[in-house]
């Protein structure tokens, strides 16, 4: 399929390069110091185009005439719009289009896109506030993945030194389960070396270990059991301090008020901070510096179950977490009836997911992979979808449907012919989740999801 991905910013240049390892992509960049900047990085193995999506000429020039695809993700909703109504005209079939006022929202401005199938509009700031607030009901978690209509859940954790299932292995834990598994152990990351991180399809014979990062699947009704495994049962949080106060926060803030969570929000411009007072009556506006020891204590940061660090400045976020780590320890020492706060920090720089991990800080979000994991859910066609991806491990997950012409149809998963580095793990069947086994027959309309590493991808959708 010929992609083109209008703007090469943080989430453009993501998912360019997520749907460049299936796809033939092309990115545009109307601004001169960032495509020079794109062009010398080697790791993107893309054409770029200099040339704005709003620009016949240039669109003509990425392939916009034998284009299927168009995804504009620029910070400007006009052009975005404009961008996706050109490549319309031209012939593209599908678009995904980046808008941000909620005015834009709307059915009118859909249906100048075509029908609902052919087109998705998204907004990178509240993707992201779903995400943290998926993780704030489940405030253990690392990352949760709901599918197949919410009735199967993928959930990440590193396992702690008290969790149940430190020590056992997974023949022992296949053998508790059986006959009707309600979960798998899909993969574990593993620390290997002080500066290398291994992602496993994990055997029978595997043991698990402290520190472990699993990613397990399982029925949304075994969701409960496998957190108290993991180690990781909490409440949802009481109250919660944001620090920034940019569009996620106030989506987020938005969301927790509703649920009756008690929220505080540090935000450094004054004029912000004015804006929040008056559209959140019910948070507590603070007008100061996150990285300001003094401002977080005045906003009580050691007493918060929950901080979550939103601003574009990832060294701010990460140093705000840690402090607000080491101020719940500190308390714990005083004997004081405090818990640590779970800490979730937005990055933007993916390179500090291993410095992140090291000091403890919590759950990471990426405004990256919370756009690039709708726009490929929606790019997914009828034999296959890259439909997620993590920011820790290597693992992807695919959903595949089976037909009456699937190589796999008829047969046992273990007779499939599936890669080792792959892992069948669940199964939708007449609207209904089941774990899969071996033993599991692939029927018509079965809807499967494997996980397995990206370059396995392309082998594994032949076998459907």
């Amino acid at each position: 399929m010929k992609v083109i991905v209008v703007g090469a910013g943080e989430v453009g240049t993501y998912v360019a390069d997520r749907l460049n390892r299936q796809h033939d992509v092309s990115l545009m960049e109307k601004n001169q110091e960032r495509f020079n900047q794109i062009e010398r990085d080697s790791s993107l193995d893309v054409l770029t185009i200099l040339g704005s999506g709003t620009d016949p000429e240039a669109l003509k020039r990425a392939g916009v005439e034998e284009a299927d695809l168009l995804v504009a993700v620029t910070k400007n909703d006009d052009a975005n719009l404009l961008a996706a109504l050109l490549a319309k005209q031209a012939g593209v079939k599908r678009t995904v289009v980046r808008v941000e006022s909620r005015g834009l929202r709307n059915k009118e401005v859909g249906q100048l896109l075509g029908s609902p199938e052919n087109h998705l509009m998204i907004d990178p700031d509240e993707e992201v506030a779903q995400d943290v607030l998926r993780l704030m009901e489940y405030p253990g978690a690392l990352d949760m993945i709901h599918m197949a209509g919410g009735e199967v859940v993928i959930i990440g954790s590193r396992l702690p030194a008290d969790a149940p299932l430190v020590g056992v292995s997974l023949k022992e834990l296949g053998e508790e389960l059986e006959p009707d598994w309600d979960f798998m152990v899909a993969t574990i990351t593993r620390q290997m070396t002080e500066d290398e991180e291994v992602t496993v399809i994990p055997r029978e014979n595997e043991i698990l270990q402290e520190g472990d990062l699993l990613r397990i699947i399982c029925k949304q009704r075994s969701l409960r059991d496998v957190i108290r495994r993991l180690g990781i049962e909490r409440d949802m949080p009481a109250r919660a301090l944001l620090l920034g106060g940019g569009r996620t926060a106030q989506l987020l803030a938005e969301s927790l008020v509703k649920k009756a969570v008690d929220v505080a929000i540090i935000e450094k411009n004054l004029d912000r901070a004015n804006e929040l007072s008056a559209s959140l009556k019910h948070a507590l506006i603070f007008n100061g510096d996150i990285t300001d020891v003094d401002m977080l204590e005045e906003a009580d940061v050691r007493r918060q179950d929950i901080v979550v660090a939103l601003t574009g400045e990832d060294d701010a976020n990460v140093l705000a977490c840690l402090y607000a780590k080491s101020a719940g320890s500190r308390s714990n020492g005083n004997l004081e009836n405090i818990s640590t706060p779970k800490t979730i920090a937005v990055v933007h720089r993916l390179k500090l997911l291993g410095l992140l991990d090291t000091h403890d800080v919590g759950a990471t979000l990426s405004p990256r992979t919370a756009t690039a994991n709708s726009v490929l859910r929606f790019v997914r066609s009828g034999d296959a979808a890259q439909i997620a991806t993590f920011l820790q491990g290597d693992a992807e997950i695919l959903e595949f449907a089976v037909t009456d012409e699937s190589a796999c149809e008829g047969k046992k998963i273990s007779d499939a012919g599936f890669p080792k580095e792959a892992l069948v793990g669940a199964i939708l069947r007449d609207g209904k989740p089941q774990i899969a086994r071996g033993s599991t027959v692939f029927r018509d309309r079965d809807h499967v999801i494997v996980i397995a590493k990206s370059e396995w991808a392309e082998s594994i959708g032949q076998l459907f």
